[in-house]
């Protein structure tokens, strides 16, 4: 990304991007790229490609420029530094773990995830040799730490569980992640990059369900893994000898050396596994996700109103014994949320039983609220 489209904000990313006037036709919007092949400039330029010397398209079931606009766009999101697009959000786990994991290794999950990600974990995983310790308390850090193991490979959690809607303490996790040497993992599709950023905390890896919010419309599936290129893989040699020692799979490439801490994760993830067990998405349902992702934060911001006025509606039912909500100030993770969330998870000024609680420019100020809110939240009238 540029200087300056480093700077642009959520709202200008999610539309550009990633994204490239067509050099030939001069054309704006980014087309369906439909082809599976692509033509090598010459022995070299394949040659390179191959050995990594270069990125370029050598094949769609591992890249496809299309794909690559929501790659970018995403990575851009969540400020990582790349991303890798496939056919689904449970392709994104299962890769996700397998690039650092293999028979005979351990992981370690917050038990509060979603019951297809807990089958994988406790079943299939299991058949491939990877157990799976399951933390039932994930904000308990001694419970994290009791799980370790020394053929642990990674912590796994979602920033937003499911079913309990209990907000991650992301920082507390990494940083028992760290302690150990292994990198936190975390599911970010409920949140999405417009309510948390999981980076900015300590996160190293995300994966999404890019069927959830990202796409937006319950038209396609999709996976997304980001790299946060803050890890170093290359000091911990010994357990992560797939990204640091040479690949016989990959012409001995080492993934450290040939193209840094920085991206070794999501280049051995796209070269070696996506080539591998190909679970690619096609070039369409990646243009569908681009445009699901152009209207992500004003789609967001309308969920989090609908669902607050519907937990505080059901919080205040007779017949309702109790709503799991971390948007109430009832629910233990309120805090949390304010904290990681904060443009989804503080009430504010209410009037006639609804509440407008998005922090944007002040046309009130926090002084005609009903809740105690951060300094920096400011309030809208209805």
């Amino acid at each position: 990304m540029s200087d300056n489209a480093a700077r642009w904000k959520f709202e200008t990313k999610q539309v550009h991007s990633g994204a490239r006037p067509d050099p030939v036709t001069n054309a704006r919007a980014t087309p369906i790229y439909q082809t599976t092949s692509y033509v090598f400039n010459s022995a070299e330029h394949a040659q390179n490609l191959f050995a990594l010397a270069e990125f370029g398209n050598i094949y769609t079931r591992i890249q496809n420029p299309t794909q690559a606009v929501v790659e970018e766009r995403v990575a851009a999101l969540e400020g990582g530094t790349g991303a890798l697009l496939v056919a689904s959000g449970q392709s994104a786990s299962t890769f996700s773990v397998l690039n650092i994991a293999q028979a005979g290794d351990h992981i370690v999950s917050s038990s509060s995830i979603y019951g297809g990600t807990y089958n994988l974990f406790k079943y299939t995983l299991a058949k491939l040799g990877i157990e799976t310790t399951f933390v039932e308390d994930q904000d308990d850090a001694e419970e994290w730490r009791r799980a370790v193991r020394p053929n642990t490979k990674l912590f796994f959690a979602e920033t937003i569980g499911n079913p309990k809607i209990n907000v991650l303490d992301i920082t507390l996790v990494s940083d028992v992640a760290h302690a150990a040497g292994v990198p936190l993992i975390v599911d970010n599709t409920i949140a999405t990059p417009y309510l948390i950023r999981p980076f900015e905390h300590g996160a190293d890896i995300i994966v999404h369900s890019a069927t959830k919010f990202l796409g937006g419309h319950g038209t396609i599936i999709g996976g997304v893994i980001v790299d946060g290129g803050k890890f170093e893989w290359s000091k911990n040699v010994e357990t992560f000898p797939g990204l640091t020692e040479p690949d016989p799979s990959y012409h001995g490439a080492s993934y450290t050396a040939a193209v840094g801490d920085g991206l070794a994760y999501i280049i051995k993830a796209r070269v070696q596994l996506l080539r591998d067990l190909g679970s690619s998405i096609a070039p369409a349902s990646a243009w569908q996700l681009i445009q699901g992702i152009e209207t992500l934060s004003l789609r967001i911001e309308r969920h989090v109103q609908n669902a607050q006025e519907i937990a505080e509606w059901l919080d205040n039912h007779p017949d309702i014994a109790t709503v799991n909500y971390a948007g109430l100030p009832s629910s233990p993770w309120y805090e949390a949320a304010n904290r990681y969330a904060p443009q989804a998870s503080v009430p504010c000024c209410h009037s006639s039983s609804r509440a407008a609680w998005m922090p944007v420019e002040p046309s009130w100020t926090t002084s005609n609220c009903s809740a105690t809110l951060p300094t920096s939240v400011t309030c809208v009238p209805w």
